[in-house]
């Protein structure tokens, strides 16, 4: 069993500050009980068990209240730390929070940097860093999909899949240094082509994580969604529609929008981040001009295109060449073709296949355009509710770094290299297959992890 390691007690706000029913104080290191009972007024807590609640007022130095509280009490290591920890349930007002922090604060508890708790706790053996990271992922997330897959990685799955992957490397690596203590005898124990198989085994897992990363992403940072077309062809009015309020100015007047508008709406647990963009045009304008290099930025960036065409108005030789042009340079990224304002729509051939024909005024077609989104946006991701996906860039790196080292390895037994040169290969992938859970890291990762996260947590 992992040792606890008691340090110096910190505390902190664990919930929003502002005014509401209760806020929570979390407290928690060496001797944290014993702290927040000089300042409890009720019970004594150090004679409590643990997991239990206690109602009691918070009193300052001078024995004067300070608010009524509910104290929680978590005795190491059951708690989410690993250390003892008291949680604190006060009012929610901000003044009187601050009052409750202050008092603890006072009787030497240091005042907790961000993520500190959950560093802790991943420090005291209660989490593997990829746990940790989850932690953040749920506290951040902005779409249900996004809880989700962040739920699956805060369960062990992610983590359940590297540590096979480490255990079936070492594997490999024993049979390997298993040959090279008896070298001297010229005695070969290494079975070539149940190494191989194995290693190929391993490439072959990896791969299939590596393939979840497009789709990871997309559900944990949402869906780039670029509206672009000429001016007035409704793209305002279609954000407008999509995120339910007046976020864009619409005007009839062309060039109103001059800059990339940014709104984030969700649709069936899926986080979509659209951006409407300035209407391509030529213009002498410099700051219309600015805003429409913006939305060429925009596209080249986009996880989903929509080009959006008024149908009140018939196709021009250059929007038929644009909307080619568009379409191509897209390459893999899903292309949408609207036609907008189908209420006015003229009668044309218009000789070009929309997608769909939408009226954002009358709604016409607008739950059929959510789907059709939300389908292009998912198409070839095979995704469902169940899916393990790797949403994380650090996570991505690792194992592409894993994977090189392996299919190195496969290639130094192609070519016949002899088990000291195979070790190296497969000793620096179980090295980067570490820096995932955190049996191998570092002060900097960990700083880089932890600062994400919010004071409290």
């Amino acid at each position: 069993m992992t040792s606890i390691i008691q340090k110096v007690p910190i505390a902190a706000i664990a919930t929003p500050i502002g005014e509401g029913g209760i806020a929570v104080i979390r407290v928690s290191g060496k001797d944290a009980i014993s702290i927040v009972d000089q300042a409890f007024e009720g019970k004594p807590l150090v004679e409590q068990p643990t997991h239990t609640v206690h109602f009691g007022k918070i009193v300052d130095k001078k024995g004067l209240p300070v608010d009524e509280v509910l104290i929680s009490i978590f005795r190491s290591p059951k708690s989410y730390t690993g250390e003892e920890t008291v949680e604190i349930s006060c009012h929610g007002g901000v003044l009187v929070t601050q009052k409750v922090l202050e008092t603890i604060l006072a009787l030497g508890v240091k005042s907790a940097e961000a993520g500190e708790f959950t560093q802790r706790a991943f420090l005291n053996g209660k989490l593997d860093l990829d746990q940790a990271e989850a932690v953040a992922d749920i506290i951040h997330a902005k779409s249900i999909k996004a809880v989700d897959a962040a739920h699956q990685q805060l369960e062990g799955r992610l983590g359940d899949h590297v540590k096979k992957f480490r255990q079936q490397i070492i594997d490999a690596t024993a049979m390997i240094e298993l040959e090279l203590d008896f070298i001297e005898e010229d005695v070969e124990f290494a079975n070539k082509e149940q190494l191989r198989q194995l290693l190929q085994d391993v490439d072959s897992e990896i791969s299939a994580l590596l393939e979840t990363y497009e789709t990871g992403r997309i559900v944990k940072d949402g869906v780039k969604t670029v509206l672009i077309g000429r001016p007035n062809a409704g793209k305002s009015t279609l954000l407008n529609t999509l995120v339910g309020s007046d976020r864009a100015i619409v005007t009839d007047i062309a060039g109103t929008t001059r800059d990339t508008i940014d709104a984030d709406w969700n649709y069936d647990g899926l986080l979509f981040k659209l951006i409407d963009t300035a209407g391509l045009r030529e213009t002498l304008d410099v700051v219309e001009a600015e805003g429409v290099k913006r939305s060429q930025k925009a596209f080249e960036q986009a996880d989903l295109v929509v080009y959006l065409k008024d149908l009140s108005h018939p196709f021009t030789d250059d929007e038929r060449k644009e909307i080619a042009d568009f379409q191509k340079r897209a390459g893999e990224t899903p292309f949408i073709l609207v036609g907008t304002k189908k209420d006015q729509e003229i009668d044309e051939e218009w000789r070009t296949e929309f997608d769909l024909k939408i009226s954002a005024i009358d709604g016409e077609k607008i739950k059929e355009l959510k789907q059709l989104l939300k389908d292009r946006a998912l198409e070839n991701k095979h995704y469902d509710a169940s899916s393990l996906l790797v949403t994380s860039t650090r996570h991505r790196d690792a194992l592409q770094k894993t994977q090189s080292h392996i299919q190195a390895a496969l290639n130094g037994l192609d070519l016949g290299m002899t088990g000291d040169f195979l070790s190296i290969d497969l000793r620096a992938a179980l090295n980067e297959l570490g820096t995932v859970t955190g049996e191998i890291t570092n002060e900097h990762i960990l700083d880089s992890i932890f600062s994400r996260f919010c004071i409290g947590k």
